[in-house]
């Protein structure tokens, strides 16, 4: 192959990269440390055997991504404005929303800075044996200065340059778990047995399932689709665009976040070493395909978390510029305010020293509770004649959501379950 042809091939590559919409950001809401924590863990714990749970978030993932992008494109409105104009008791209903995901993704927040700062040090440790003797004072060290920087660049505030950042860490983290997949992988019939539906018959099993959805079919992803759909400037001309973007996207989260899981059955089901620790994801691939392998896999839970950390601080600003005129403006005194307040309740888990991954896991179960509220919110804008202009929603669409009610209201009511379990 020619130079120039190689260089036109990167280029066709760099554009499809960059021409992703805001699907990027649904897969840096989706795929963070707390969803390889929650795979890697499912993987290393019970092999494959919640395959179906990631399926079926990702099919509704799809669905939900698609009908609140297509709400936003024909109405002109974003979603929490419009609950609040358009449904009887919506200014409530909004309102617990916003208090109730905001809650969830600054839990969230915490375990993913805790466990971005242990994987640097885990990392560092495995080239510079002085540093382990320093593992508290490292990790602390580490999670202040990538917060200081996330919170320095939050205060650029444009959506293309946020969009371009998460197109690098995505591409990296997707890259490296799928090559880590080469290394070690599970038997074909163990993937085709997780796509049957079955959840673990052992303490702490319906948790893992309800931590699966929570971490996957993200509510914060659907609600913040119409603010990122506006910013990326498409408007009712981009109807088509806007689904194919919506279809791309629940693809990579279910085949990046499937990688995951089966690196961690092929590394570690095996064996019988389920993941507790931060420094039991560091052995997921080690003793197969030493520290190269290690390094590569870092890289991809590293840009998993760092991808994470730009959507969970402008969760909270961003649904309440929704809630009060749909606008949200990244210069204002309040944007800084609350992102700033953000970064510090994002240090709670390194402060104190507490196991990140445990934490992690915690927060994904708390944001099922959301989701039956967001589901049933959506259905009903997108039903509603005048807010959409004439427009009919497709009748498989309304099969899908009223499908995605009922998974999430179960699934909310196996959280409940599994909670008084664990308390």
């Amino acid at each position: 192959m020619s130079t120039n042809n190689r260089n036109s091939l990167f280029k066709k590559i760099i554009a499809i990269v960059l021409g992703f919409g805001p699907g990027i950001f649904a897969i840096g809401y989706t795929i963070g440390t707390g969803s390889v924590t929650s795979m890697i863990v499912a993987g290393s714990t019970y092999g494959m055997q919640l395959l179906w749970v990631l399926f079926l978030s990702c099919l509704f993932s799809g669905i939900l991504m698609f009908a609140y992008g297509n709400y936003a494109l024909i109405s002109g409105e974003t979603a929490l404005y419009g609950f609040k104009k358009h449904i009887k008791g919506g200014k409530i209903l909004a309102i617990l929303i916003i208090i109730g995901i905001s809650l969830g993704q600054w839990n969230s927040l915490m375990g993913i800075l805790g466990i971005s700062a242990n994987i640097i040090y885990e990392l560092a440790a495995i080239y510079i044996e002085q540093l382990v003797p320093y593992k508290y004072e490292t990790v602390l060290g580490v999670a202040i200065f990538i917060i200081a920087v996330f919170y320095a660049l939050m205060l650029v505030g444009k959506y293309s340059f946020f969009e371009k950042i998460l197109v690098v860490f995505v591409t990296i983290m997707g890259l490296s778990f799928i090559i880590s997949l080469f290394f070690v992988h599970p038997l074909p019939v163990q993937v085709i047995e997780g796509l049957i539906p079955s959840v673990p018959q052992v303490p702490g099993g319906k948790m893992m399932v309800a931590a699966f959805v929570g971490t996957t079919m993200a509510a914060a992803t659907f609600l913040s689709r119409p603010l990122f759909v506006k910013g990326k400037g498409w408007t009712i001309k981009n109807l088509d665009q806007q689904k194919k973007d919506a279809i791309t996207a629940a693809i990579l989260v279910f085949l990046i976040s499937g990688s995951v899981m089966a690196v961690a059955c092929g590394a570690l089901f095996y064996q019988g070493k389920p993941v507790t620790q931060v420094l039991d994801m560091a052995n997921t691939l080690e003793p197969v395909a030493g520290k190269f392998a290690v390094t590569i896999f870092f890289f991809g839970t590293l840009s998993a978390g760092l991808s994470s950390i730009f959507p969970c601080l402008l969760i909270a600003p961003m649904l309440l510029a929704d809630y009060q005129s749909g606008e949200l403006d990244t210069n204002s005194r309040q944007f800084r305010i609350i992102t700033f307040f953000a970064c510090l309740v994002a240090l709670i888990v390194p402060v104190f020293g507490a196991n990140p991954i445990e934490m992690q896991i915690m927060s994904q179960v708390f944001n099922v509770f959301v989701l039956p509220i967001v589901v049933l919110g959506i259905i009903l804008m997108v039903n509603n004649k005048k807010v959409m202009k004439g427009y009919k929603t497709n009748l498989w669409v309304n099969i899908g959501l009223f499908a995605a009610l009922f998974f999430s209201c179960v699934i909310s009511y196996n959280g409940i379950l599994a909670l008084i379990d664990y308390f």
